[in-house]
């Protein structure tokens, strides 16, 4: 027999048997890892590749911190029966935890790509105990996205998890960065409320000058077309314009916001209130909100369709 230790990686990657794992080095030799493993997917028998297609809606929102650094990740599972298994949970926890070592500044698919290969403690890379994981616990799951934000000076980052199911976990979650040097503790509980904020309003950027400008001139296409209904004449509609857009600033930039704990102030009057009471500066360096399974379309199935369709 081969070598049992890479049988017992593959084992653990693929959720294939001693016997197909035995014959897949056979054919690829025992330093052709990778190999393997598409030797394997090639012929059908890998338990994580049939499972790859399935759609991930469910799963949890992870969040870990450490020194000055915080990461939030989403991972996907196929049912939320799924998300509450221990397993499922416990490699959530670990691969958040690894996810703080991602820099800061990569975002995207090449965030996702490169927590996939961090090395854990074990040995194994975070992309091969998803496909353990995805092999023992029965249903595909997804990386879906992540983020890790590092403070630029002084601070604290703040985080705060909706529907919480354990420690660092829920289906909801928050990451505030604010850039002061008040005290920490009034840091957190000024943090914690704008992060409930966050959760409450799901603005998209954080200052107007952050707003995607393409996004704007569409708004702005629609309010205008909105407005030329109402048969008045151009010059009228373009100052009826101005409080329009002011109007869609309040609902997607965060510091143009009506706090939702006091509707009389904007987030941007809180911070100042806030800078006024500790005698110093505070500042929004960034934010991050991950909603569960936020844009997946779900599928729907009939079952009375589906069982019809099998009859027939």
């Amino acid at each position: 027999m081969a070598n049992l230790q890479l049988i017992k990686k593959l084992r653990g990657a693929t959720g294939c048997g001693i016997a197909d794992c035995n014959k897949a080095i056979k054919e690829c030799g025992e330093e052709s890892y990778e190999d393997c493993i598409a030797w394997l997917r090639k012929k059908g028998l890998s338990k994580a590749a049939k499972k790859s297609g399935r759609i991930t809606s469910e799963g949890l929102i992870g969040i870990y911190s450490k020194d000055n650094k915080t990461s939030i990740v989403e991972v996907n599972s196929e049912t939320d029966f799924v998300a509450k298994n221990d397993k499922f949970q416990n490699f959530v926890k670990e691969v958040v935890k690894a996810s703080i070592d991602v820099p800061s500044t990569v975002f995207g698919d090449e965030y996702i790509e490169q927590l996939k290969n961090l090395d854990l403690k074990s040995g194994q890379k975070i992309s091969e105990l998803l496909a353990e994981n995805i092999g023992v616990i029965g249903e595909n799951l997804n990386l879906r996205r992540g983020n890790t934000i590092e403070l630029s000076s002084e601070g604290k980052i703040v985080s705060y998890l909706h529907n919480s199911v354990g420690e660092g976990l829920g289906k909801i979650g928050v990451l505030v960065a604010l850039k002061s040097s008040a005290d920490k503790t009034k840091l957190e509980e000024l943090g914690k409320k704008i992060a409930m904020h966050i959760a409450a309003t799901k603005p998209e950027f954080l200052n107007i000058k952050d707003v995607d400008q393409a996004k704007l001139d569409k708004e702005r296409e629609i309010l205008f077309e909105q407005a030329r209904v109402s048969g008045k004449p151009d010059d009228i509609i373009e100052k009826m314009m101005v409080g329009r857009i002011r109007k869609y600033y309040e609902q997607v930039v965060l510091l143009e916001q009506f706090f939702v704990m006091d509707d009389k102030k904007k987030i941007s009057a809180v911070l100042e209130e806030f800078a006024k009471e500790t005698g110093t500066p505070i500042e929004i360096q960034e934010y991050s909100l991950f909603i569960l399974g936020e844009g997946i379309e779900k599928e729907v199935n009939n079952f009375a369709e589906e069982v019809a369709s099998m009859s027939k």
